[in-house]
């Protein structure tokens, strides 16, 4: 069975639309960016509440809590599998002031030793043009869901 994600998709309208994405931290991420960028997610489990959990995961990624209404985007599938349900909320967030949660692996691999990263090592407003070209290809379809997306 594949594994299930819940996220928001935060936009704001100034001169055109622009939407927010965050970049995975961790040392695998670290030189990579078009098609690395993503929309604040995490795993949920059976019988949880997506929207419950895409709120979580929202705050957990970027210290931010939301309280505004979401719209549901629908589900996405991921090239490994993994399937996405989406909402999208407008607001506004400072990039500069996120804070992340943290995660912990043995790196360099097999050293025996582990190291801490955080989860989300930046996250950043970009026009739609420029999310189709950053975003993870399996997340794609939501920028066109969005209202007045393309």
């Amino acid at each position: 069975m594949p594994s299930k994600s819940a996220g928001i998709l935060a936009y704001r309208n100034r001169r055109t639309c622009e939407v927010l994405l965050v970049h995975p931290g961790g040392p695998f991420w670290r030189n990579k960016d078009l098609g690395a960028w993503s929309i604040p997610k995490g795993e949920y489990a059976d019988g949880e509440d997506a929207e419950l959990a895409a709120r979580r995961e929202f705050a957990e990624e970027l210290g931010v809590e939301i309280s505004v209404p979401l719209i549901a985007l629908g589900e996405v599938r991921q090239r490994g599998g993994k399937i996405v349900t989406a909402f999208a909320a407008e607001l506004e967030v400072e990039v500069a002031r996120i804070r992340s949660n943290s995660f912990e692996i043995e790196w360099p691999p097999r050293s025996g030793k582990r190291q801490r990263f955080p989860e989300v090592d930046r996250a950043e407003w970009f026009t739609l043009e420029q999310a189709h070209e950053k975003i993870n290809e399996g997340q794609r379809p939501l920028l066109a869901r969005l209202p007045g997306g393309r």
